[in-house]
């Protein structure tokens, strides 16, 4: 069975939690692209280097990213010789396995989270300012809570006005534990709230981070301190360092992406508002380009809609249409 066939078969709703939320989300990407993926098979019946062509700047709109295109455009071309593909429809089913193969394949990155087996689960938030940073760790909270776990937010971003304030109110809102200190060094803050955090025998320390880029070495040698003092309490913590992306900013998300792995070890990426672009393409091309599983995804904006992310369900999302 291939994998078109495969997702075909598996995207039955009972095996698939979030499918609704996926189907719903990507919607805006869905009627943009596979419309016009659909209306390209129209116009070409056959494959030929115009199909290619006009394929090519369709999957660049798509946000999949331009070395991710060429990379995948060249896969296609190979299978297309070898398998000896000359109809542009059944070609429709290759182009979904290789985007999956894209995501997937010869990998062993994980979209799990790696929680601590001994002592609290540490994850740090780092992302620049007006990406959705304190709303995520309030939608985690939120999923952690509801999973019986007992949580603390730690307020890492001690300078900008309001951000102490702001995820107080995230902790009040899911009834987690907080600490937070305003305008004092960040890494001190850190350090008192993982003592607390400690004390009251938490299940998950959500920590916000401030979200300047400007000034990369400042921000490394805060980000530095900061994994310090939580190492210095907790042995291998921080378990998670996520970074904290707006999908519809689009290809700017991929070069803070690249930033931010130049200043600090990044384990995985949460990508907000996918839902409010039709460049969902995104998720292919920041794990294409930066080699950072995407861990979760944002697809609205209520409490419940940060879902732990699936690249089955996320393909089924883009190609529902086509299956």
């Amino acid at each position: 069975m291939g994998l078109f066939d495969k997702f075909k078969s598996i995207f039955k709703k009972e095996e698939k939690k979030d499918l609704e939320s996926y189907d719903k989300g990507l919607e805006k990407t869905r009627n943009e692209f596979v419309s016009e993926l659909n209306l390209l098979g129209i116009k070409y019946t056959k494959v030929t280097e115009e199909y290619f062509e006009e394929l090519e700047s369709l999957l660049i709109k798509a946000d999949i990213g331009v070395n991710t295109v060429f990379d995948f455009l060249d896969k296609l071309r190979k299978r297309v010789k070898s398998e000896n593909i000359t109809d542009t429809n059944m070609l429709k089913e290759v182009i979904v396995d290789e985007l999956f193969l894209i995501y997937v394949n010869g990998d062993s990155l994980s979209d799990k989270i790696n929680f601590n087996s001994d002592g609290p689960t540490v994850l740090l938030f780092v992302g620049v300012n007006g990406v959705g940073k304190t709303t995520t760790i309030g939608k985690l909270a939120n999923k952690y809570k509801l999973e019986g776990k007992k949580v603390m937010l730690i307020a890492g971003d001690t300078f900008r006005a309001g951000a102490v304030e702001q995820l107080k109110i995230w902790a009040d809102r899911t009834n987690s534990l907080f600490f937070g200190k305003e305008g004092i060094d960040p890494a001190g803050v850190v350090y008192e709230g993982i003592e607390n955090a400690l004390k009251e025998d938490v299940d998950i320390v959500l920590v916000d981070t401030a979200g300047r880029l400007q000034n990369k070495v400042n921000l490394m040698n805060e980000l530095e301190k900061i994994n310090k003092v939580i190492g210095r309490l907790i042995p291998n913590a921080p378990q998670e360092t996520l970074l904290i992306i707006d999908a519809t900013t689009g290809q700017n998300g991929i070069l803070q992406a690249e930033s931010f792995k130049e200043v600090t070890d990044i384990t995985g990426i949460v990508l907000t508002k996918l839902d409010g672009t039709a460049k969902g393409g995104i998720v292919l091309a920041i794990k294409e380009s930066v080699g950072i599983p995407v861990k979760f995804i944002g697809l609205g904006e209520g409490v419940d809609d940060l879902k732990t992310f699936d690249i089955e369900e996320y393909i089924y999302g883009l190609f529902k249409d086509m299956m």
